[in-house]
């Protein structure tokens, strides 16, 4: 692994997420979060002091092992259980329908292989379970689509595998999953970068 990928990226993705802007995004997903809940690319633990109190565990996966570490460090602060493994949601190490609530924050733009992630998530989530998710992505405007697809190609290289164009409600779905709710829109910054979706899906 380069020096950039596993010391420098770790704190410039700590860094742009400690954003205050995307806290009430955060609070919106988090609200509805229940029971067991797996959060993948847990990251160094951002999300922890925003779940409610009808989550009894949060279980995080995380590759990189500098975020993992950041995570525990955050985890001493809340009041339920917080395990981090340094996995890949593209094999998650849980048995089949033992997850009550999913959450994915800011993670399916960077995963290489998305759809086996998102298979693997239907497979750990219980009947009647659900995905929690905030997301940036491919926009509907024409002109800042041009620029999120020639961009994404060095943005990819620099941000961790980081997509700007990928379709985040058209990958859930055609994994399986059924948008219960799904809201799109800009937030604050460079329009190719800031495109949100932000909703919940079922299997």
């Amino acid at each position: 692994m380069s020096l950039y990928r596993e010391l420098i990226l770790p704190r410039l993705v700590h860094g742009a997420m400690r954003n205050p802007e995307l806290v009430p995004y955060r609070k919106r997903a988090l609200e509805q979060a229940r029971g067991r809940v797996l959060e993948i690319g847990i990251g160094s633990g951002l999300n922890l002091p925003h779940y409610p109190n009808a989550v009894g565990e949060v279980l995080g996966v995380e590759p990189s092992a500098r975020l993992a570490a950041m995570a525990r460090r955050a985890a001493t602060g809340v009041a339920f259980p917080v395990d981090v493994l340094e996995e890949s949601a593209e094999a998650i190490p849980l048995d089949d329908d033992t997850i009550d609530t999913v959450v994915s924050t800011w993670t399916l733009c960077s995963i290489p292989d998305v759809g086996r992630a998102l298979s693997e998530l239907r497979r750990v989530l219980k009947p009647g379970g659900q995905l929690l998710f905030v997301e940036h992505g491919l926009s509907p405007d024409d002109s800042v689509r041009t620029w999120q697809h020639r961009l994404t190609p060095l943005w990819r290289c620099c941000a961790g595998g980081c997509h700007l164009n990928r379709p985040i409600d058209g990958l859930i779905e055609s994994s399986g999953f059924r948008c219960t709710a799904l809201r799109t829109g800009y937030a604050k910054g460079p329009r190719p970068m800031t495109f949100m979706y932000e909703g919940s899906a079922r299997s």
